[in-house]
């Protein structure tokens, strides 16, 4: 039982169900920050940012 224990305490990656979460977890936040940055609000506000800058 004790080597068990000292097999699965040494397990330092993550497993094909982990990275599978992450992925989705990665899509999800990138069609997010996809659909804000491209809303008409968004883009007018850093429009005004790069303008200002620019002056």
């Amino acid at each position: 039982m004790y080597r068990i224990l000292l097999r699965l305490r040494g397990d330092a990656g993550m497993n094909t169900a982990e990275y599978a979460v992450g992925t989705l977890a990665a899509v999800a936040f990138a069609g997010i920050l996809l659909k804000v940055l491209t809303s008409g609000d968004v883009q007018a506000a850093l429009g005004a940012v790069v303008e200002r800058a620019l002056k």
